[in-house]
């Protein structure tokens, strides 16, 4: 039984006749009659009493009638369902992102407009560290993500810069260095500090670490690890050290830190979204777009 069976069906059931029904469906009714008895002797009982003018259904054809429409309205419903996902009107989109640098700019902007113009996606962000966020697009875990950006993503993957960030020194308030007028890096050395380990990502690490030595702060005093701005952040607070962060730490920053630039650090955190070049999805494209 074809799905075309169930629309002649559904045709005669509605119409009770075979004329107007071969009519609405566009069918010569010789055709049509076949077709339905076709129909009849393969699930093995009639669908419709035969009158002198038109047809009747039987007790099993009217319940059948139910089935048979419920049936049909489901398969068009899900091809309306699935053409939403092929023009990338519909679907879920999966994107990471830096939890540390996304509280304020960029990426809630972009959210945001995103939902307006694609209401029926459904999006669902993921707070992931930059070097998690790469393997997760790798393996097809994530669509897309933001991320601080690395000088080596690999062959398989693109990206587009979306903003860039200062790099500045959080200290606890009252500390000494908040009442320097210009602080420079040759005025850490000896200082405690808060640092990110470099497995978190090894070319920001090192990048930063170039342009400490260069401005004469040649091995920091490294106190304290830890994985994100916001924990970096509070370890600040509680005066274990100081701690060089993204300027975007405003937005998240506790009540007893202070942000202080430092002229001869130049150093910029560059903050892209990163996808697979083979990633296909037309939601993807519109995401893409819309950036």
């Amino acid at each position: 039984m074809e799905l075309r069976h169930l629309r002649y069906f559904v045709g005669v059931g509605e119409e009770q006749h075979f004329g107007r029904a071969a009519e609405r469906l566009h069918i010569a009714q010789p055709a049509l009659s076949r077709q339905i008895q076709d129909m009849e002797k393969e699930i093995g009982f009639r669908l419709f009493e035969r009158l002198p003018r038109g047809v009747k259904l039987s007790p099993a054809g009217k319940l059948f009638l139910e089935d048979a429409r419920r049936i049909l309205g489901e398969v068009q419903e899900a091809t309306r369902r699935a053409e939403r996902v092929a023009s990338g009107k519909a679907g879920t989109l999966r994107v990471g992102f830096v939890e540390s640098i996304s509280w304020h700019g960029v990426v809630p902007e972009f959210f945001r407009r995103f939902r307006q113009k694609q209401p029926g996606a459904e999006l669902t962000p993921v707070p992931m560290l930059s070097l998690v966020q790469v393997e997760a697009i790798r393996s097809g875990r994530l669509d897309a993500g933001f991320v601080v950006n690395m000088t080596t993503l690999g062959k398989e993957l693109d990206q587009r810069l979306v903003a860039q960030h200062k790099v500045v020194l959080a200290a606890p308030k009252g500390h000494p260095l908040t009442r320097q007028p210009r602080l420079r890096l040759s005025d850490l050395n000896d200082v405690p500090f808060v640092w990110f380990p470099r497995r978190t990502n090894p070319a920001a690490y090192d990048r930063l670490m170039r342009a400490c030595f260069r401005g004469g702060l040649k091995s920091p005093r490294i106190v304290q690890e830890a994985d994100d701005h916001a924990t970096i952040l509070s370890l600040v607070a509680c005066r274990l050290g100081v701690a060089l962060v993204s300027d975007s730490a405003r937005w998240q920053c506790p009540r007893g830190v202070a942000l202080l630039p430092i002229v001869d650090l130049k150093v910029l955190v560059p903050f892209s979204l990163i996808w697979r070049k083979d990633n296909r999805s037309p939601l993807l494209q519109r995401f893409l777009n819309i950036l």
